[in-house]
């Protein structure tokens, strides 16, 4: 997907259950349109990220990491370093920092938009993530290795997550994965 195909993508994306992700569309194609190297990490005062919740084969239960430089549970994702398709952005970043090959794509579609603020942090300055968020499926008994940028990897039961201090963003997007559950006839807790 290159970014004409994004910007189209984004723009027949269908909100009408989803209203509290209409302004980061908004946001998003505005960004798309202006700026010219944002999907580059060194685009400031924002840049196109990709992440992914992992799910487990059965749907039961996500992973997340405990990222080690904002110290905080997140799902898996990352800057797109120039890559235009940010599926495959959300892809590679889940790959490598969960350590799980196979990821299954539940859509090509997105499942979530959001705008975040990162912090301020060595010379970088504080900066948005334009953040494009998808569902990858876990293989059966899949082992997951964290790697460098995580304290710790751990699978939650939607419940499990809900009851955690997690931010708004990661809140909604763990929302809207219990609610597949719940359409779908699992159990949540």
């Amino acid at each position: 997907m290159n970014r004409t195909e994004f910007r189209t993508q984004l723009a027949t994306l269908d909100l009408s259950a989803r209203a509290v992700e209409e302004p980061f569309r908004q946001r998003m194609i505005a960004l798309l349109d202006t700026t010219p190297e944002c999907f580059h990490r060194t685009s400031f005062p924002g840049h196109f990220t990709g992440s992914a919740l992992i799910v487990s084969a059965d749907g039961a239960r996500a992973l997340l990491h405990h990222h080690r430089k904002l110290d905080k549970w997140l799902q898996f994702g990352g800057h797109c370093d120039g890559d235009e398709n940010i599926l495959r952005v959300a892809q590679r970043e889940a790959r490598e920092e969960s350590g799980i090959a196979g990821l299954i794509t539940t859509s090509a579609r997105p499942f979530d938009l959001d705008i975040h603020e990162i912090p301020a942090k060595g010379g970088e300055p504080a900066h948005l993530h334009y953040d494009v968020r998808f569902v990858l499926i876990a293989p059966e008994n899949a082992t997951a290795t964290a790697s460098e940028e995580s304290h710790e990897l751990r699978w939650f039961t939607a419940a499990e997550l809900l009851a955690l201090p997690l931010d708004t963003s990661l809140r909604r997007l763990i929302t809207k994965w219990q609610a597949l559950l719940v359409r779908r006839g699992h159990a949540t807790t």
